[in-house]
């Protein structure tokens, strides 16, 4: 209900909209130059036309519309499918969906591979004109065994009525099939269907257990057929497994060919036992002409017009379940793009862009069930709150050292086993935290320690790489001292430096936000650095006439014209920092949203990967708006000279 709501939605504000932009287009200013700022101005409502455009493909391609408004059309095309899975095998044997029956290939597959085994025996130097005759006879004799089962003279009466009755079964079945009726359902066997229905619940639902708290999936498309029309789909295609099992039992083997392949196996037997070890070219050519000769036997070759009747009654078949499908086939075609519902076996899955594009209804629920502090992912939340003592932020601020630098000694156990506590050991306790005093709220979870570790790389990165851009920028030595070290980790991946520094400084926050303080340092550096050599020399004379010292032109001057280019630094550093942030929760982490999404990509978790996705998107645009926000208010002069 919920989708079609937002479908509705999505339609009626894309066209308010672009109406809404079209009578705008005509009560604006025309006489604006082109390339000026202001035209870009505004344009909201081409943002929702934007934003709902892409989620009506996410809807569209990930075939929630369909499951929207037609919530059991998977299940009906799940048992169509068991359908066609059933007819596939037999479908095969005919020129249906071939373009010669299966007899056919059969036969001129066999007789190449023999011409082929023919002229490697002829033209080979390791064997002796002895072996040459035996093995072509041999080959020869492979050769009349083919006839012996396309002949219509040699068909047996007793196989020829087996696939009278197998075409009669299908005759019959494709009679019952048109019936409304059919399969005639007990009220016992309806509500017995109905119950199965509910217990495997519904096309892609998630659960949660009451007990654990962990999350169960049900299987990817319900079996049971929910739909009386699926129903029927599912009685014929059990009935169509029957049948092919039936044919596929049958061997067209008539006393002649029986004789024929006895006598050929037991010569080529004979002959490869006589043969020494020496002369295992011979053994390996045999070997070979007898597997060809054990396919022909195992193959289902039959005269040419013996099965024209039961090819027929499939073809009659497969149009009789095609009409039958109704307006099931034009959901199929028009509601499922790029794919459809499959049967392999007893199980269904879904096959094309709805496989590995999960349903925003899907995702969205299972974001709320992640969302949940009692079931998170892995035991740990999304994003939570946790009482933390003020004294382990006191332990996590104060280095150790203060404690060793102070005078005396730490306190030692007496001989009765009792530590009195000294001046120093107290200090101690302070530093490392080992103290209470009141708790407080700190969020905690996969996103807040990714934002974290982000936000800490980006601090220490500004922090140490805008100084020593600006330094760079204004003074010989500072860019011939530093740009040669810059310059040549710069271009190396983030990636080629992870395994290393994860390996040196540890899985924990320090390695990570190290790796991300080393993506974010080269940047600042560089942004600075332009931004301080790029001043426009007019400005430094006007301010130096004026009688400004060095440090008010720095502040004043060169400062000013650098943030440009330092802030629009902190937005490209923000990207890499997320890229490489999750290439290093995936190397190595226990907590983080590249660990989550790890993890959910061994077990073909979509919705999670796409979960992760999303958030690692909606943090990196809340860090872009507000560096936008910081630009606007910050630096108005931008792009004004």
């Amino acid at each position: 209900m919920l989708t079609q709501i937002i479908t509705f939605l999505i339609f009626f504000a894309v066209i308010g909209c672009i109406l809404y932009g079209r009578r705008l287009i005509r009560t604006e200013k025309v006489d604006a130059v082109f390339g000026n700022p202001e035209r870009a101005l505004g344009g909201t409502h081409w943002v929702i036309v934007g934003s709902s455009f892409l989620l009506l493909i996410w809807l569209y391609y990930s075939w929630d519309i369909a499951k929207g408004f037609y919530p059991k059309s998977a299940n009906e095309l799940c048992q169509v499918a068991k359908v066609n899975d059933s007819l596939l095998g037999l479908k095969y044997q005919f020129p249906i969906e071939e373009r010669e029956f299966k007899s056919t290939s059969q036969i001129k597959k066999e007789n190449k591979n023999l011409k082929i085994i023919q002229s490697e025996i002829q033209n080979s130097e390791e064997l002796n004109s002895q072996q040459k005759t035996i093995l072509i006879s041999y080959i020869s004799k492979t050769n009349q065994l083919i006839p012996l089962l396309t002949n219509e003279d040699l068909l047996e009466i007793e196989t020829q009525q087996k696939i009278d009755d197998i075409t009669g079964k299908i005759n019959l079945l494709i009679e019952n099939f048109q019936k409304p009726d059919y399969p005639f359902e007990t009220e016992q066997e309806l509500n017995e269907r109905l119950k199965a229905v509910d217990e495997e619940g519904g096309w892609g639902i998630t659960k949660v257990d009451a007990g654990s708290g962990s999350i169960e999936n049900t299987l990817e498309v319900p079996l049971v057929p929910a739909t009386y029309r699926g129903l029927k789909f599912h009685t014929a295609a059990q009935e169509l497994n029957l049948i092919s099992d039936e044919f596929f039992k049958l061997r067209n083997h008539n006393p002649q060919f029986k004789n024929k392949i006895k006598e050929l196996k037991e010569e080529i037997k004979s002959y490869r036992k006589s043969l020494s070890d020496s002369e295992e070219v011979a053994s390996t050519y045999a070997k070979n002409i007898v597997k060809i000769a054990r396919r022909i036997e195992f193959a289902s070759i039959y005269p040419p017009n013996a099965l024209d009747k039961m090819q027929t009654a499939i073809v009659k078949f497969d149009n009789a379940q095609k009409k039958e499908q109704g307006g099931l086939r034009l959901i199929d075609i028009f509601l499922f793009p790029a794919g459809t519902i499959v049967a392999s076996g007893p199980s269904c899955s879904e096959q094309g862009s709805g496989r590995w594009l999960p349903k925003p209804s899907d995702t969205f629920n299972k974001f709320i069930l992640m969302s949940k502090p009692s079931v998170g992912y892995k035991d740990i939340p999304l994003l939570w709150i946790q009482m933390v003592d003020v004294s382990k932020m006191i332990g996590f601020i104060l280095p150790d050292w203060i404690a060793d630098i102070l005078p005396g000694e730490y306190p030692v156990h007496t001989k009765d086993g009792i530590v009195k506590q000294n001046f120093k050991g107290g200090v101690l306790k302070i530093v490392t935290g080992d103290f209470n005093l009141f708790k407080v709220p700190v969020p905690y979870g996969h996103i807040w320690d990714s934002f974290l570790r982000v936000f800490l790389g980006l601090v220490f990165g500004i922090l140490i790489g805008v100084p020593l851009g600006l330094f760079m920028g204004l003074n010989r030595f500072a860019k011939g001292f530093f740009d040669p070290l810059i310059e040549l980790y710069r271009p190396v991946p983030p990636l080629a430096w992870a395994p290393l520094i994860i390996s040196v400084l540890g899985i924990d926050n320090t390695g990570k936000v190290f790796l991300l303080f080393m993506v974010s340092l080269s940047i600042m550096i560089i942004s600075a650095r332009a931004g301080a050599s790029g001043t426009q020399l007019s400005k430094i004379h006007a301010a130096h006439s004026l009688g400004a010292s060095k440090r008010q032109i720095l502040r004043h001057v060169i400062f000013p014209n650098s943030l440009p280019e330092i802030l629009t630094g902190i937005r490209v550093a923000v990207g890499m920092c997320w890229g490489t942030l999750v290439a290093a929760e995936f190397l190595a982490g226990t907590t983080g949203i590249g660990f989550v999404e790890n993890v959910a990509k061994k077990y073909f978790q979509y919705e999670v990967i796409w979960i992760t996705i999303f958030i690692m998107g909606m943090l990196g645009l809340l860090f872009d708006i507000t560096l936008r926000k910081i630009i606007d208010k910050t630096i108005p002069w931008r792009g004004k000279g």
